[in-house]
This record gives structure tokens, sequence and C-alpha cells, in this order.
């Protein structure tokens, strides 16, 4: 007769492990699904714009009429014809983009990782903005890097400061539209600049741009990536223009380097799903998108309208916060004394969540700050929460 074995194994870690962190952002997730809970934490895209008898469609001619190739492994750098369709697209203001460059991923959050296997050893500088994106610090952070950030204002990251701090930095990471958490976009000049600076430098770009179809003004910016082919690399996603769900992304990078990522992304999980890769370009592929798109425009601007006007009506004067023209979020900056961490603790007691700012740092966090979203939210929430979290705050001061 067998035995189980009863002591306890004692795990050794690898140094890296000790690196990993739970993000903030998914901690909270954890208490907002509770229903009574007006949540403005998680950078979730509205359930409500899911197409979904648009891709149970798509999902039924895929396994009807080409089953067996959309069940089989596929190539690591994707669905040729969803590859060409990326490159036609991004193909505008005289840029001449070739599905060559490009990588289909697990979501945009796996481009992140593939890029510090790629580019960053233990101790090399990677220069971010103030504040950044959690998502991508976390990524990062596992290749031990030293974190430099980069000056911003109101209107973003400023180019000028870059060659301050750039010797030796292997790359800058950037999303120039609609910020996550700030909601700034930077400006067509300020974009030329950077471009310009980075090249002068031997700097890359990373242009992180999951937001930059959700413009509340149509047409958005242009794409640094046009303006640099050979020095920009640009990252994209579905998740906000169709669903997070299918967890599909891509990069475009210089051949030269998307050789590399294709490389890292073999030892990692050999190719993204090819089923949903195929769904998705039967779902892309005659202009849906083009008719999608200004539907998600529409409700986030009115929601996004409904937010900037419950808090000019409920926070107090002395708190002030961004005012986007597209995305998802707004940037609250309380004044010095509030800590928007034990803020978060009365929120909660009352129902209302947020992200603290100080996670977004990678350096000299401010602790009075925070970040809103507000896309899964209706305007009659949005005000309920809002007139809660104003309340708190005038409390404080």
């Amino acid at each position: 007769m067998s035995h189980q074995p009863t002591s306890q194994m004692e795990w050794r870690f690898a140094e890296r492990a000790e690196q990993l962190q739970s993000s903030f952002i998914r901690e909270i997730l954890k208490i907002t699904v509770r229903p009574e809970i007006i949540s403005f934490a998680g950078g979730l895209p509205s359930p409500e714009t899911f197409p979904v008898e648009k891709m149970q469609a798509a999902f039924d001619r895929v396994l009807s009429q080409q089953g067996k190739a959309a069940l089989q492994y596929g190539p690591t750098d994707g669905y040729g014809p969803l590859r060409e369709w990326i490159a036609n697209r991004l193909s505008r203001d005289g840029a001449k983009i070739i599905p060559e460059q490009i990588m289909m991923t697990s979501g945009s959050q796996q481009v992140l990782d593939l890029l510090g296997k790629v580019l960053i050893d233990e101790g090399s500088r990677v220069l971010v903005e103030t504040p950044s994106y959690l998502g991508a610090l976390q990524a990062f952070s596992v290749y031990r890097p030293e974190f430099v950030s980069v000056k911003t204002d109101d209107l973003g990251l400023v180019p000028q400061s870059v060659p301050e701090v750039a010797s030796g930095a292997r790359l800058l990471y950037t999303l120039p539209n609609f910020q996550n958490p700030t909601g700034r976009t930077l400006s067509t000049a300020r974009r030329t600049e950077l471009v310009e600076i980075c090249a002068s430098l031997g700097l890359p770009l990373i242009e992180d741009d999951p937001y930059g179809e959700l413009s509340y003004h149509g047409e958005p910016l242009p794409k640094m990536l046009s303006m640099n082919p050979n020095g920009v690399i640009y990252m994209g996603s579905f998740s906000k223009v169709l669903t997070p769900g299918i967890r599909l992304g891509y990069v475009v990078a210089p051949v030269q380097l998307l050789r590399r990522l294709e490389l890292a992304k073999q030892a990692a999980d050999l190719h993204t799903s090819q089923l949903t890769q195929m769904v998705v370009y039967e779902v892309v592929k005659d202009g849906f998108l083009d008719q999608h798109i200004p539907t998600i425009r529409t409700l986030y601007r009115q929601q996004c309208s409904a937010m900037l006007d419950a808090l000019q009506e409920y926070f107090p004067s002395s708190v002030i916060w961004t005012k986007p023209e597209g995305g998802m979020f707004v940037w609250i900056t309380l004044p010095k004394h509030i800590n928007s961490l034990h803020l978060l603790e009365e929120a909660i007691a009352q129902n209302v969540a947020f992200v603290p700012g100080a996670p977004f740092y990678a350096n000299a966090a401010e602790s009075n700050t925070l970040r809103l979203s507000f896309v899964t939210v209706p305007p009659e929430k949005i005000r309920a929460g809002i007139a809660k979290l104003g309340a708190l705050i005038a409390a404080k001061i």
C-alpha cells in the first residue's frame, strides 16, 4: 500500500520571481465585482460595445468553412490575411507598413513582456512617462531595469526633457493617445519633436496605442510610427475596439527586431490562437470597424461628459482633473495632504471604488492622485459615485 509523502516542499524561487508583483488594479477588481459597488477602478471596455452577434456569426463561418485550418497550429508571426489587413490600415500619412513588420500576440500585454526579454538586461535604463501605464511597469520590472522617469506636464510627455536622461537607455515607452492613466494626448508638434529627438539619439521609441481609435471627435492625431517606421515600435490591440476576451494584439517593428521578438514568442507560446485570428479577420475584413468604432466613441463621449459634469458639481475647487478628448480615463490630483489610498478605504465603505495613483509611478510616487474610469458606469451611477467621493474629499479639506 502506497503512502503520500507528508513533508512540505521547500521551494527555491528564481530571483526574477521575487520581482513579480500583483497588479493593484487586479486586486481592486476582486472587490468591485460586488453588485453594490460603483466602480471607477477597472480599465475595462464597456460590454455594451461588444459585437456579440457579429463575433458569433464569424466563429460559425470560420469553423464551418475553414475549421480544420482554424483549429490547427499556426505560424508564430500570425495569420497572414490579418497581418496584411493591419499593414494596409497602418499605411497612411506617407508611411508604408508591410506584413513582414507585424507579429500577432496574445494581447498587447504580451508585446511588453517580449520587448522586455529582447531589449532589457538587468540594470538597463528604461525611460517611462510620469505617471505611466501600470501594466508596462509590471511587465518590464521582471527584467530588473532601472526605470527613469521622463518629465511630463498638463500636455503630456515633454520631448525636450528626454536628452537629459537618455544616456545608455534601451528604450522609451509612451502612450501618446488618451494615456492610461491620465487621459492626456500628445500634440502633433510634440510627437514630431519626440520622434526626431529619439532618432537623433538612436533611442527606440515604443508607441503603445490601445486607445487611439477612441477619439471623441473623430480622426486621431498622426501616429509616430508613420513619422519613423524604422525607429518606432508600435503596439496595437483589438481589446478596446472589439472585445478584450479574445486576447489579440500585435506589434509593428523593424524586421530585424521583429525576428528577435518572434524567437522570444516561439519560446513563450509558439503562436497566438489561429482560430481567434481567423475570426477577427472575418469580422474586420469588410470594413466593420469603420461602422462600429463610432458607436463606441459616442457612448464613451457621453459617459465622459457625465463624469466631467459631476466632477464640476461635486468636487471641491482645490481638486484638479484632466479633461480627456478620448479614451477611458480621468486623472485626479488632490490637495497634497490627502492620501488617495486612505481615501479608497473610506470610499469602498460607501460602495465606491477607484484606483489610487501611486502604483502608476516608476519613481517618486505622488500619493495625492487617483484614476477614474467611466466607460462601464451609467451616467446616473457616475453622478451618485462622484457625489460620494466629493463629500469624502471635502471632509478632508
